[in-house]
């Protein structure tokens, strides 16, 4: 009875392990949506050798694993569909004999495909921000799909991780990013289509972890963090600190056992060498498990980390754009960000921030690359804390260049920019691009936000006015000859400038016409 116990264990064992020879990432699986229209790859491991068959929408694709047992195939594109289809996919084993495993993956959707990427911003959840109770109660949205993806960093680029898609419900939404549940939930509502949603985020990331070193090492600008990282690398020493702790844990025990212990339970170290800020962790980590994944396109919120390397931004933060586009294979698909907010102290006189000199550094990357967009949110901060609750009109300003750029919607979606500027007497004319119907002022008559400076390059408050809907007029009192002007420049700048369209404001795009050389540059 024993031995025919043990052979039917045997016998299982053997089919489970069988079974088990094929697998995908879990970026695949059920309940996942699918890009419309795009060839979508479908990766995976099996036998070396082994022949693979996969079924998807009434088509069948055939193709081999190599001889590490790697398999991809790449799906026709498909039109979107709230219709639950049915992926199914068989490895025959090299010798042609036998099946030798199977994958069923169900209730898969195809429509829109989002990656949401960035730093605490992108994290923050919807039970954490504004009218959480309300957004989490109405979150029933069976073909809006999410799936987050666990916080690793890693040298090594990762293969895959631990994650499921799953549908937005009041459950699912609450620990889901806000930004990006509120970006997708909406779009889901006006195109009527299914809609994906691929959280990366990750808190206090530094743009350079998202990048991969051998592109950061081309990077004249990264040079300095690079070396800072480097010599950290050379005399980190995780074991020591390690074996530390553990001896000062099993003290604290002891103490604990004979009644005598004193302070808190030692904490474990953190490895400083699989955090957000090393680089390229994040993109080895988080990112790279996805690449290849059909997306439509990208929304990112991220810089606070980078604030104290602002200048170095301007080339770091397309750079990480440009290598994620070049990984994925997909063109120049589309990357949406959100400008940093104002936050901390208002400022009494009109000095150089590393916060308006990072901005600038988004703003520029406007300028670098195609298929770009900038939600401006200078008006939706909180100077006393680095997360503003109102993620709702970061989503919404994400979702206006979505809207127009990829699906053809006429609405508002730029906010005014530095177009151009005139000296006139002791009075400087500054000309905005994409004003819409016009500049509107928001709560005074007059516009405020702006600085003027002569060539002393000393900057004093502005005075300024509406001179047409384009054109706005600065000027100062004390300076007789201007040469410069600068607006909503400070870390949490008093600035009212929009863009009025209807019912619709979007804030004006700090600037400066000078190119002086800042004192917060290259802290």
């Amino acid at each position: 009875m024993k031995t025919t116990s043990l052979l039917l264990f045997f016998c299982i064992g053997i089919i489970s392990c069988l079974n088990a020879k094929i697998t995908t990432p879990a970026i695949f699986g059920s309940n996942m949506v699918l890009q419309q229209n795009h060839a979508c790859p479908v990766w995976g491991k099996a036998e070396p050798s082994a022949s693979i068959s996969l079924s998807f929408a009434g088509k069948t694709y055939q193709t081999k694993a190599n001889e590490k047992g790697d398999w991809r195939v790449t799906l026709d594109p498909h039109a979107a569909t709230s219709t639950p289809l049915i992926m199914k996919i068989t490895e025959e084993s090299s010798d042609g004999k036998n099946i030798s495993g199977s994958l069923s993956y169900e209730n898969i959707l195809v429509g829109e495909v989002w990656l949401c990427s960035g730093q605490s911003n992108m994290q923050w959840s919807v039970s954490r921000s504004q009218d959480s109770d309300l957004e989490s109660l109405s979150a029933h949205y069976q073909n809006l799909r999410l799936i987050t993806v666990p916080q690793v960093g890693s040298q090594e680029p990762q293969y895959d991780f631990k994650g499921a898609w799953e549908s937005a419900t009041p459950t699912t939404a609450a620990s889901f990013s806000a930004v990006g549940y509120f970006f997708g939930r909406r779009l889901h509502q006006i195109l009527q289509v299914p809609v994906g949603l691929i959280n990366n985020s990750w808190g206090g990331s530094a743009c350079e972890a998202w990048i991969p070193r051998n592109r950061l090492q081309q990077c004249k600008l990264a040079q300095p963090y690079l070396k800072e990282w480097q010599e950290k690398e050379k005399n980190y020493d995780y074991d020591s600190q390690l074996e530390d702790y553990k001896n000062r844990l099993a003290k604290w025990q002891a103490e604990q056992k004979s009644g005598n212990a004193k302070g808190k339970r030692p904490r474990e170290p953190r490895n400083q060498m699989s955090g957000q800020h090393r680089p390229a962790n994040l993109y080895n980590g988080v990112l790279h498990p996805l690449i290849g994944y059909g997306i439509k396109g990208t929304i990112w919120y991220q810089g606070e980390s980078n604030a104290g390397r602002a200048h170095a931004y301007r080339e770091v933060f397309p750079l990480m754009i440009q290598s994620w586009r070049q990984a994925w294979g997909q063109g120049d698909f589309p990357f949406y960000w959100t400008q940093l907010a104002d936050y901390m102290n208002e400022a009494y006189t009109p000095d150089d921030s590393t916060w308006a000199e990072l901005r600038e550094s988004q703003t520029l990357t406007l300028q670098q690359l195609k298929n770009v967009g900038e939600a401006v949110i200078i008006d939706a901060g909180e100077g006393r804390d680095i997360h503003p609750r109102n993620k709702q009109i970061v989503a919404n300003r994400l979702l206006r260049h979505a809207l127009v750029n990829e699906y053809g919607h006429k609405i508002p979606n730029r906010s005014p920019i530095y177009k151009s500027h005139e000296i006139m007497g002791n009075k400087i004319q500054i000309t905005f691009d994409q004003a819409g119907d016009g500049l509107y002022c928001f709560d005074t008559r007059k516009p405020v936000g702006f600085s003027i400076c002569g060539a002393d390059q000393n900057f004093v408050w502005a005075e300024a006015k509406l001179v047409v809907k384009d054109k706005v007029e600065v000027w100062a009192d004390s300076v007789t000859s201007p040469v410069a002007v600068r607006y909503a420049w400070s870390d949490n700048p008093v600035c009212n400038l929009y863009r009025r369209d209807d019912a619709v404001t979007l804030p004006v795009t700090p600037f400066r016409t000078d190119g002086f050389p800042l004192s917060t540059t290259g802290k």
